[in-house]
């Protein structure tokens, strides 16, 4: 099964950007590649899914007739998803969700699936981000938002993972200022403490779209990672 989970640490830390870039390079490696935003919130379209379109340089058309698949839920409210479905009076079916993944792995070489805020945001009052991914067994990318708080919030995103025995592939840490003393030490001290593998790390740009040229050794040591 090729495919992937684009967790992240917190809200705002760089999902979006890295989910569009890894799906960017493995189109450019010359497979079909498809994102997926289960829940997107505080918005009335896909504005993830638009983002990772514009970072591959394809149109809508890439998506035409699998749209309802690509992101089942779309929300208004600039909220975790079990609050957001309450206030829109829908309910968020895992069942749903699976569906629409398993056929969007039957149409393309790869689905790549951004979170929604980090691994233990509720979709309702009973589930899970997680509980999701552990399902369809995805092995996991993890981004983290380089700033001072960041190593408390990996270790415990690596922990949950573990916990549920989920494939962690790696960690890329995208840097939401310019690099300081903190931020470069921060990748250093979490390859220790984890033992994980960090990818890399992404810098500081305001133009979004052209961290791609920053992310080939990044891509590289994922590919290896997944052996293709």
């Amino acid at each position: 099964m090729k495919s992937m989970f684009v967790a992240g640490t917190d809200t705002g830390v760089g999902k979006t950007v890295v989910t569009g870039l890894i799906a960017r390079y493995l189109q450019e490696k010359g497979y079909n590649v498809v994102t997926q935003k289960w829940v997107q919130s505080g918005s009335s379209f896909p504005k993830d899914i638009n983002e990772h379109l514009k970072i591959m340089q394809k149109s809508r058309e890439h998506i035409k007739g699998c749209l309802q698949d690509v992101c089942p839920y779309i929300f208004k409210l600039p909220s975790s998803p079990h609050l957001a479905s309450k206030r829109e009076r829908k309910q968020i079916s895992s069942q749903k969700i699976k569906r629409g993944f398993n056929r969007l792995l039957s149409r393309f070489d790869w689905v790549i699936v951004e979170g929604t805020g980090g691994v233990l945001v509720p979709y309702n009052n009973r589930r899970l981000v997680i509980d999701i991914v552990q399902e369809l067994k995805l092995p996991v990318v993890i981004v983290v938002g380089n700033k001072l708080g960041a190593i408390n919030h990996i270790l415990l995103t690596v922990e949950a993972l573990r916990k549920r025995r989920i494939k962690l592939l790696g960690i890329i840490f995208s840097n939401l200022k310019k690099e300081d003393i903190v931020l470069k030490d921060n990748p250093k001290i979490i390859q220790k403490l984890s033992g994980e593998i960090v990818l890399g790390t992404l810098p500081y740009e305001r133009n979004k779209s052209s961290l791609y040229k920053y992310f080939s050794p990044i891509g590289r040591k994922l590919l290896k990672l997944l052996k293709l």
